[in-house]
């Protein structure tokens, strides 16, 4: 049978690996599907456990960055706050950065909002390292990132989200919160109360509705956990949060978010994803919703 692509690049990965110490020539690679950019693998070797990342080159996402870099740095600044795994080591290979750290045990978020919204706070409560980017803030910036993507859709389908540009104006919050930039279910692990993110790829500078905006989007919950989230968790992930002025600025600021998320799904149905339709009518219906005073 032949080898397929990933194969190859685990036997180099494991290699390269093995010669930096990090397991042996008899521990157990498995892929892991989570991720949905770069190639994983959970390494076992012995009572170890490691994630290996490799990350896949010359892609372009116009809302989630993939840059190893910001996730050495993210994870550096991280440890020992319980709310990212620990880095164990990177270097460069002929495939692309590599990127390694421990593995930590537990499931992809699925339910009980509360713990979510607790992590994320805990989360916007670290000061930011610099050098990250700085995330879009207010309504202004959300609009020039979305226009932005719908400039590489087809212009049909960039009408349909101009006929739903939002019609308020949220000015800049000015906030500098450390932001994981993408904290969908799939990128949060663990178990109970004792949850962390990984996938720091992302992380950016902002207003802390960034991360509310993407872990609430129905896009996003459908595309990691195959349903939106109901009222009910939507309304306890915001209480559980319990940040009232950021809360308050999210309620005004949502359409934006969900107009962004309604481009960005168009973007990846005009590149050949055909789920991201779905999606789509997802967040065109959260925008009708908001416009009808529905929360």
């Amino acid at each position: 049978m032949q080898a397929t692509l990933s194969d190859c690049a685990r036997d180099t990965l494991a290699d390269l690996v093995t010669a930096r110490g990090l397991s042996t020539v008899k521990a157990l690679w498995v892929a892991l599907d989570g991720g949905r950019t770069n190639q994983t693998w959970r390494v076992t070797d012995g009572s170890r456990q490691i994630v290996v990342k490799l990350y896949a080159q010359d892609t372009r996402n116009p809302l989630f960055p993939n840059n190893p870099t910001s996730e050495i740095q993210a994870l550096r600044h991280l440890e020992g706050h319980t709310l990212a795994p620990k880095l164990v080591d990177h270097f460069a290979t002929p495939l692309g950065q590599c990127v390694i750290y421990e593995h930590l045990r537990g499931r992809t978020w699925r339910s009980d909002p509360a713990q979510a919204a607790k992590l994320m706070k805990r989360l916007h409560h670290v000061d930011a390292p610099e050098g990250l980017r700085t995330a879009p803030d207010g309504s202004l910036a959300l609009h020039r990132q979305g226009e932005m993507i719908l400039r590489m859709c087809p212009p049909s389908e960039a009408g349909r989200a101009r006929d739903l540009l939002p019609e308020t104006e949220v000015p800049p919050s000015g906030a500098t919160c450390l932001l994981h930039g993408d904290p969908v279910p799939g990128n949060i692990i663990g178990e109970g109360r004792d949850l962390r993110l990984i996938d720091w790829q992302c992380p950016a500078v902002g207003d802390p509705c960034e991360d509310i905006a993407i872990f609430l989007s129905p896009a996003m919950q459908l595309a990691y956990r195959g349903t939106a989230l109901s009222l009910a968790e939507k309304q306890v992930f915001l209480t559980a949060y319990g940040d009232a002025n950021t809360l308050k600025r999210y309620a005004n600021i949502a359409p934006w978010y969900h107009w962004r998320m309604l481009a960005y799904c168009l973007w990846q149905y005009a590149r050949g994803d055909l789920q991201a339709e779905i999606r789509a009518k997802a967040e065109i219906r959260a925008l009708k919703q908001i416009a009808q005073g529905q929360p």
